[in-house]
């Protein structure tokens, strides 16, 4: 999807070149893997490493553009939304120290982003999902400014022909239905690239398959999204359902989201994975710069496979197989898509290092791992691992294990020995194991989060503690202490917040609401009850149509208590929007002598502000 010469298919015409592209893809392929022509060795890693752009505030910033172009550096590339951007390192062979290397090279290039950054009054974040995102930021018009990315909404809105409906639960409940494909800015990732084998190519994707719930489940670190505490991973639900193109009917039959950790075991050769996502994912987009892959290798050039590529652009397996060329030879991949971005960048090479000795390391016994366990409990391993995180118990082996006893036992020896395999070196084997054996006995990042936003609850409003905890991981988040080492932090403790104080700092959204038609001897006796001052008042639509104080009350004495709260409650109201600078507010409700401002947008009650919340 870094192509930026994408557009839709629409034309009859236009599909059946494109389609045509795409079967001589697959036959070129094939030739190419009998033909011996894949390279095989020496083998490479790489990674891609997404981070949010935000204010000197810690919310959303909307110019990544900017700060793109004034970077200047290749590596660096867009993302979905503006307050997204992303570096691709340079591939690296995978011995001795590469790790290392990895980990300085991503280092310079996010110290040089901040840099930039800070030059346009904005600073650079590592976090899965940044905790300070609110609903306006997944609107259209935080949507990047790249024809590409409007063409992928597009594409994806005209296929599905209904809005996303989004439903996730966990502690709290997130429920809401999404217009367009922008949801998806809210997942910040950190995708490991592998070299694989070509011979052994389905049997190691497999593999990696199997792997992925309990690798998941040790790098969980972002249960939080819109203020509402859902999944130890919560970018797995969001993603998953923020590009589907089903409709709620499973029009066209499509049974598997675009998103999705695959129906069964693979099967037959790399090729065949991609025939089974062809069959089941119709193309959306086309490109002017398709050719004759066949052509082209019959003529001794290396083929980009550019249809298949951007096919496979389309298709987000959570572990992705993927056909490059470089340096003039063409090589397979597979694409780990599941770790989150952060919270530092050593836990993010650390994740790295343990999911490439596990490939490395696949012993004897789960070699053919498709005739050893039964798929449906892998898939229910990685699906488990995202909402409960640490605390799974997983199906492994036909045994039932906790997640800190299959990692500690099993796993963590697997990764080491593979890791000696290859040559890697003894220090930076033995400092990011540790720093994953360490956080299985103390805490991940999802932990570390739900500790400090429970905590942070006891003294602050949501908003608030969410903004501190987005200071805190921005303040360490190229320190060498990693989040197993993370407490619960004292938010005073010189985060250099730049706050500038809005209605929504200090609004409270845990209130109760009344209808209009409610009887007012009822509501009376709730605000005795619960000693509530101010009850704002709805109507059958949800909307705020009046507000009843104890001051109504007291006029009212005793009588007619029968009544309606319609008929008592104060209808001319004044209002005031989240974004309102707290000062305004305090000040309009000043010069209008009243101590409770509701919060609105549009028609909606978002909250209230009352002179206790001062």
């Amino acid at each position: 999807m870094g192509r930026l010469d994408i557009r839709q298919l629409k034309s009859p015409k236009e599909k059946a070149l494109y389609i045509h592209h795409l079967i001589k893809d697959l036959e070129t392929l094939d030739i190419m893997l009998k033909e011996d022509l894949i390279e095989k060795e020496p083998i490479r890693i790489g990674a891609e490493q997404e981070f949010c752009v935000t204010t000197n505030q810690f919310f959303p910033n909307n110019n990544n553009i900017e700060v793109l172009e004034a970077i200047n550096d290749s590596h660096f590339t867009t993302e979905i939304g503006k307050y997204n951007l992303e570096i691709n390192s340079d591939p690296l062979t995978l011995e001795g120290d590469c790790f290392s290397l990895l980990y300085q090279q991503l280092k310079e290039l996010f110290k040089k982003a901040g840099k930039v950054a800070k030059t346009k009054d904005s600073k650079v974040v590592l976090t899965g999902i940044l905790p300070t995102l609110r609903l306006k930021h997944i609107a259209e018009n935080y949507l990047t400014d790249r024809s590409r990315y409007h063409v992928l909404n597009n594409s994806l809105k005209s296929s599905r022909r209904e809005h996303f409906n989004i439903h996730i639960k966990g502690v709290d409940e997130l429920n809401l239905i999404h217009d367009c494909v922008m949801l998806e800015a809210c997942n910040t990732s950190f995708q490991m690239h592998l070299q694989i084998h070509p011979n052994e190519f389905v049997d190691k994707y497999n593999w990696a398959q199997a792997i992925s719930g309990p690798v998941l489940s040790v790098c969980a670190n972002s249960p939080i999204l819109f203020g509402r505490e859902l999944w130890a991973e919560t970018r797995i639900a969001v993603f998953t359902q923020s590009i589907d193109t089903r409709r709620n009917s499973f029009i066209h039959k499509e049974k598997q989201s675009r998103v999705s950790f695959g129906a069964d075991w693979e099967k037959g050769t790399v090729t065949d994975i991609f025939r089974d996502h062809i069959s089941r994912f119709r193309s959306l987009l086309t490109s002017t710069e398709h050719d004759d892959s066949l052509e082209k290798l019959n003529k001794g050039e290396i083929p980009k496979l550019r249809a298949l590529q951007l096919h496979n652009g389309t298709v987000y397996k959570w572990n992705r197989v993927c056909y490059g060329v470089g340096g003039g030879k063409p090589h397979l991949r597979i694409e780990c898509r599941y770790i989150p971005a952060g919270p530092t960048l050593t836990d993010e090479i650390a994740n790295m290092v343990f999911w490439v000795g596990l490939m490395l390391g696949q012993p004897e016994y789960y070699k053919n791992i498709h005739d050893k366990m039964d798929f449906k409990d892998i898939k229910k391993n990685f699906f488990k691992a995202a909402r409960y995180g640490m605390e799974t118990q997983f199906r492994w082996n036909n045994e039932l294990l906790s997640a800190k006893d299959l990692i500690l036992n099993e796993f963590i020896p697997i990764a080491r020995e593979g890791l000696k395999k290859a040559n890697i070196s003894t220090k930076d084997i033995t400092k990011y194991l540790t720093i994953i054996k360490k956080r299985v006995l103390s805490n991940n990042g999802s932990q570390w989060m739900v500790n400090n936003y429970r905590n942070l609850q006891k003294t602050k409003t949501n908003f608030e503690a969410l903004q501190n905890i987005t200071a805190y991981m921005y303040k360490h988040q190229l320190e060498e202490k990693t989040v197993d080492e993370w407490d619960i932090f004292n938010p005073d403790d010189n985060l250099k917040i730049d706050v500038s104080r809005i209605v929504k700092h200090n609004m409270n959204t845990k209130i109760l609401l009344v209808n209009q038609s409610d009887s007012l001897e009822l509501v009376s006796s709730i605000m005795k009850w619960k000693n509530i001052h101010h009850l704002p008042v709805i109507n059958n639509k949800k909307e705020l149509t009046g507000l009843l104080t104890w001051t109504d009350l007291i006029k009212l004495g005793n009588k007619d208590l029968h009544l309606c709260v319609k008929d008592v409650m104060t209808k001319d109201l004044i209002t005031t929007s989240q974004e309102t600078p707290l000062k305004e507010a305090k000040s309009l409700m000043e010069l209008n002598n009243i101590n409770c401002l509701p919060v609105v947008r549009n028609k909606e009650l978002l909250g209230i502000l009352t002179s206790s919340d001062f």
